[in-house]
């Protein structure tokens, strides 16, 4: 069956692609950045830092004003601070410049996340709707990897700056196309925004970044952290208009997707991470080169998101998450058995075969289920949790792995137990997998 979605999805789906694709630009272009504006390798790190604790923290807030206030204003006003700072970080002249820009920018990136996603909820009903997610999952799982291989490009032919310059005709297009093709949908009457819950989820979010990337004080911030969430969940319940409803997590396969995607964003996003450095310490390749190195499982990625968008007629979700999620587990799995004598394209390009094939056919059915049995009236604090679970696990899992093997100096010792506790992480988004297929088969019955 062929849905026509108009001009509505193209403009949710760039948007999408405009904040994965900046921050592949980032990790691609760390060194030129240093060189250019003469900053030290602890102040670099900042430019993703700074970026990462607004966007993480205003996550929640930037959906619910889309909730509130209404989704096409605030993705206008997303584009347009997302756009016009990153202009500013493309044109920066020094390292605290562009680190302060990079905070605003993740403003933007905060509300138009989440608002994006709610517009398609908003503009999309029943098997259409199904397939229009589809399509933004496809995009969010191949962003990473296709933003790593154009930031890749850009930086090494041109100039980092091009990277971010490029999203300001984009971001000017995707305004001009929202004002005039984006149908305008009823704000919430009689709402107020939880401004206290807004400040506690922002505290708690960043308290928990700090607690996980900080570099001191780390166990004080987890405390911090633990305090805030209980006060923030204990107002949440008890109030009428909540910056988080609690209704998100009343139904079963939203809470069972959440949990799956936290773990299998943040194992792949530890793949994503380890596997260069593999590419470059034991195999010699350049940064660029590695890039390319992930061509292996960019394309099936792409292909298989292609077929699973189309199996989506005639198999159910459940059915193609759980599928993705096993292929992508037996993926990680033959990446941890084999050794890296046998070379690259025996040990590391074979194995991304299957995990390409495993993202291809996993990351459209999660945000699927994620988003299932919406209204539109918490759309945006569904989509918002959606995000903050993606980013939440991007962090900690990744914090996790890294920390276990801190202390493992041999390359591929190092490695080896990194992918065996990807493996082992990757059993929980099975076991969510195979609870989403429990709960539908139990409404059937």
């Amino acid at each position: 069956m062929k849905y026509k979605f108009g001009i509505i999805l193209p403009i949710i789906l760039i948007s999408c692609f405009l904040i994965l694709l900046d921050n592949s630009v980032v990790f691609t272009s760390t060194v030129q950045i240093a060189d250019s504006l003469h900053m030290t390798s602890q102040s670099i790190a900042w430019i993703t830092n700074a970026y990462a604790l607004v966007f993480g923290s205003l996550l929640l807030l930037g959906g619910r004003l889309g909730d509130l206030y209404g989704r096409k204003p605030m993705f206008l006003v997303g584009l347009i601070i997302f756009s016009l700072f990153s202009l500013l970080v493309g044109l920066a002249p020094n390292g605290l410049f562009i680190i302060v820009m990079r905070a605003f920018q993740g403003i933007g990136s905060a509300i138009l996340a989440p608002t994006s996603l709610a517009l398609l909820l908003d503009n999309y009903e029943g098997k259409k709707r199904e397939k229009a997610i589809s399509y933004y999952g496809i995009t969010a799982g191949l962003g990473a990897s296709v933003g790593l291989i154009i930031g890749g490009l850009v930086t090494t032919f041109y100039s980092w700056r091009l990277g971010f310059l490029i999203n300001v005709p984009l971001g000017i297009l995707l305004i001009v196309l929202t004002i005039f093709f984006v149908p305008k949908a009823k704000k919430q009457l009689h709402a107020h925004l939880d401004y206290i819950g807004s400040i506690l989820s922002v505290l708690a979010i960043l308290s928990l970044v700090n607690a996980i990337n900080g570099n001191s004080h780390q166990g004080i911030f987890a405390a911090i952290f633990v305090v805030l969430l209980i006060i923030f969940l204990f107002r949440e319940v008890k109030i009428d208009n909540p910056i988080m409803p609690m209704a998100i997590f009343k139904d079963q396969e939203r809470v069972s997707a959440y949990v799956a995607r936290f773990f299998y964003i943040g194992s792949m996003i530890s793949f994503f991470f380890l596997v260069p450095q593999v590419l470059q310490k034991y195999y010699g390749f350049t940064p660029l080169l590695s890039a390319f190195g992930f061509m292996p499982e960019t394309i099936p990625q792409f292909i298989f998101s292609l077929l699973q968008s189309k199996l989506s007629n005639k198999y159910k979700n459940e059915d193609l998450l759980l599928f993705g999620t096993v292929v992508t587990l037996i993926g990680i799995v033959i990446l941890f058995g084999l050794d890296l004598k046998h070379g690259y394209l025996i040990s590391v390009a074979l194995p991304m075969i299957i995990i390409g094939i495993g993202q291809g056919f996993s990351f459209g059915p999660l945000t699927v289920s994620g988003v299932v049995n919406t209204s539109k009236e918490l759309g945006g604090a569904t989509s918002s949790t959606v995000n903050v679970f993606s980013q939440l696990g991007s962090s900690i899992v990744l914090s996790v792995v890294v920390t276990l093997t801190a202390g493992i100096t041999n390359v591929i010792t190092a490695y080896h137990y990194q992918t065996l506790l990807m493996a082992i992480l990757m059993l929980i988004p099975l076991l969510m997998a195979i609870n989403i297929k429990r709960i539908h088969r139990k409404y059937i019955n």
